[in-house]
């Protein structure tokens, strides 16, 4: 195939199908995020500027390639990127590179400051895909993807269905603004080494003397029946925080039947630095650097896992950095997580 061959554009809304049928031709039904599978729900988010699909195609209007940005609200100025389907025809010409590329340069174009994505730890292709496109590591999510999706060459990198750890990337497209950051004492260095690398506008600031806990915590909690798991997003943490996210773990795992609920913790207040720490005694340990819109800024992301249990070597790693992030999530999940080699 030539290079000049290959025409880039976005999908109109009146064009849902295209995506709908290229996740179907990668994952089946399997794929983890249901709305793709709707059509018009896909032109809906397109109309509605939620939405952006980017499609790499040939001359004659085959599908080479697609990968989509998301948003949660329209005017959000980080987006997550996903839905990345090549077609096997075009695998190996780097035509997915291409097509981010792409996309990104748009985005920078209209504004954004950055886009976050997960990619398989099953394999690191992908995973070096966002490395040369200037991504970088920002944390693992151990046991996100669930066993039922069926990607091929996820499932034979692990040796068959299971769920699999997927590794958190950011890339920076402008500056954001310019705040700061209350990580805890025991993972402020990563914390601190992420925001660097990462180029975001934070800087690490001690809470003040003066600050005053909340009396209750205000979180809420989104379970994703597809990932049987959920995501404990903290607004404001309270004095009772240990208690509030003790209660609600114990309710995901014990009743509700879960594998693993991720905790949100808001990086922009004093709060997060004087009570984070005190998740440890739940079995709550780090994941990484995430944004998250239901809160102002990034959040400081835990992971708790209740019938996952990790294998180190099934969880690969594209960079220097990456080794070193997984090392440092790894060493601090609870004993009983990590399954005998």
């Amino acid at each position: 195939m030539d290079a000049a061959d290959v025409n880039f554009r976005f999908l109109d809304p009146s064009e849902g199908t295209v995506l709908t049928a290229a996740i179907e031709a990668a994952y089946g039904q399997s794929y983890d995020v249901r709305w793709v599978y709707d059509p018009e729900e896909v032109g809906a988010r397109l109309a509605d500027g939620r939405y952006f699909s980017c499609v790499a195609e040939t001359a004659a209007g085959e599908l080479l390639c697609h990968e989509g940005m998301g948003v949660v609200e329209v005017g959000d100025r980080v987006a997550h990127s996903g839905q990345a389907v090549t077609m096997p025809q075009a695998r190996g010409q780097h035509i997915f590179t291409r097509t981010k590329r792409f996309l990104m340069d748009w985005a920078q174009g209209e504004g954004f400051a950055g886009m976050f994505s997960e990619a398989t730890a099953a394999h690191p292709y992908s995973q070096r895909a966002n490395i040369e496109l200037g991504a970088h590591e920002t944390g693992f999510l151990l046991g996100w993807i669930p066993a039922s999706v069926a990607n091929d060459a996820a499932n034979a990198a692990a040796g068959g269905p299971r769920r699999q750890s997927a590794a958190l990337f950011y890339t920076k497209l402008n500056d954001g603004l310019d705040r700061p950051v209350y990580a805890p004492e025991r993972h402020r260095g990563i914390v601190g080494q992420t925001i660097e690398l990462c180029q975001l506008r934070g800087t690490l600031t001690d809470p003040p003397a003066e600050f005053e806990l909340a009396p209750c915590t205000d979180l809420h909690v989104e379970v994703e029946e597809d990932h049987n798991l959920a995501l404990i997003t903290v607004r404001e943490p309270g004095a009772d925080l240990e208690q509030a996210v003790g209660g609600e773990r114990h309710h995901l795992f014990h009743h509700r039947g879960l594998d693993a609920a991720y905790v949100d913790l808001p990086l922009q207040t004093p709060a997060t630095a004087l009570l984070a720490d005190h998740l440890e005694r739940l079995g709550v340990s780090y994941a990484g650097v995430f944004p998250n819109s239901r809160t102002d800024g990034d959040v400081l992301r835990m992971q708790s896992l209740h019938r996952v249990r990790v294998k180190a070597d099934d969880i690969a790693v594209a960079s220097d950095h990456g080794r070193e992030l997984l090392d440092y999530v790894l060493a601090d999940l609870p004993a009983g997580c990590i399954a005998a080699a």
